[in-house]
């Protein structure tokens, strides 16, 4: 199994070596096809001399290349016979030498052919010898040291880039873990708390000797509201796992319609509160989840108003910018300092640490935030001056079909 294992990691290798082997014997056999080519069509290097005597008595020597070798008509019969014996050597002999050429490169090329697979071989290695060293620090790297990078030095070439890209990939893993430690923290001690306070009420209840019908009832109704408080937070839990999932099949749909709805549900409440609300809702059509957006709509007005001041108001807007649509909540509220601002996006997380008497437990804004990371939405959150927050959700252009 380790042989095989061993085999199956040294593919990328063998591929390389394989490639640089074919390349090599390709461009060597162009190389000797064209050599040998050049040399049959250069034709015979001959070379001759004749003798003759001139008018005067004096004796004449004249040389001869290659193709300049003169006529038969003008040799003598003895010299035709020796330009013959020389034609046919000439021959011969560019014969055995393109035979000899042609043996010899073909022993030659094969000799190169297995060197040049070594050196590929060779090559190969220290080409994937830094994306060796990167797998291996990559296959130590844990839940438990994700903190660790491949820091890897040298010029700015592919290798680099992609060291810098792993690092960067663990830096985000990293950043999700670690809210995600803190997320499964802060849920453990959100629950906690209502289940602490369920059993001292049950255990309350079971060691009173003198408990009556009516003090059962009391402990059984603040179990209730106790119990109430728990499914709230778990509701809240489901949506925010849930809008983190992204979207399975988006719809068209009317904002400024969920809006309303939201606003008229709400309006008995604001008006326990004593809170003005401002509508100013115009059409606005977006595609997307019609129940997250709702919920989106929803925990802004209910956020709006359950950190308000006495005689406060909220004011929701719905519209279209070119071809996007926004949502608007703005509402008057005690200060919040703008360090804070992101802050109060996290899971968790108000401006008081405890729990708030209606049962919030900081998911609002959260959930706010996934759902609106889930519709590809822009959602800017502002600290206003005068106390309260400015949100503003706009959303990307509708889908026409």
């Amino acid at each position: 199994m380790g042989l095989k294992s061993k085999i199956a990691g040294m593919r990328v290798r063998l591929r390389l070596t394989l490639l640089y082997g074919v390349l090599f014997l390709l461009s060597g056999a162009v190389l000797l096809a064209m050599t040998y080519l050049l040399v049959a069509h250069s034709g015979p290097n001959v070379a001759m001399s004749t003798t003759s005597t001139t008018p005067s008595g004096g004796r004449s020597v004249s040389i001869y290349l290659g193709d300049d070798l003169p006529a038969d008509s003008k040799l003598t019969a003895a010299e035709q016979r020796v330009t013959e014996a020389v034609r046919e050597q000439a021959v011969r002999q560019q014969t055995e030498l393109m035979h000899q050429l042609l043996v010899q490169s073909g022993v030659a090329l094969a000799v190169m052919s297995v060197l040049s697979a070594v050196l590929g071989w060779l090559v190969a290695g220290r080409v994937l010898r830094p994306l060796q060293t990167m797998t291996k620090s990559i296959q130590r790297i844990s839940a438990r040291n994700v903190h660790e990078r491949l820091a890897v030095t040298g010029p700015r070439d592919e290798l680099k880039s992609l060291a810098d890209t792993v690092d960067g990939l663990l830096g985000r893993l990293e950043a999700a873990l670690d809210s995600h430690k803190r997320f499964v923290a802060n849920a453990a001690h959100e629950l906690r708390t209502p289940l602490t306070l369920e059993h001292a009420l049950l255990e309350e209840t079971a060691i009173d000797p003198d408990a009556t019908a009516d003090s059962f009832r009391g402990q059984f109704e603040q179990l209730m509201a106790v119990s109430e408080q728990q499914a709230r937070l778990l509701e809240s839990l489901l949506v925010l796992a849930t809008s983190e999932r992204g979207l399975d099949r988006p719809e068209s749909v009317e904002l400024s319609g969920l809006t309303g709805d939201v606003l008229r549900a709400v309006g008995p409440e604001a008006r326990r509160r004593d809170l003005a609300v401002a509508a100013e809702v115009r059409p606005a059509r977006v595609t997307g989840d019609p129940a997250l957006i709702e919920r989106l709509v929803a925990n802004l007005v209910d956020n709006a108003m359950s950190y308000n001041v006495p005689d406060g108001r909220v004011e929701v807007a719905t519209g279209t910018e070119g071809e996007r649509s926004f949502l608007s909540v703005t509402n008057t509220g005690p200060p919040v300092p703008p360090e804070m601002v992101d802050q109060l996006l996290s899971p968790f997380q108000r401006l008081g640490r405890a729990a708030d008497d209606d049962g919030h437990h900081g998911l609002g804004l959260s959930i706010v935030q996934s759902i609106a990371a889930a519709h590809s939405a822009d959602l800017t959150v502002r600290a206003r001056p005068e106390g309260g927050l400015a949100i503003r959700v706009l959303f990307p252009a509708a889908e026409t079909t």
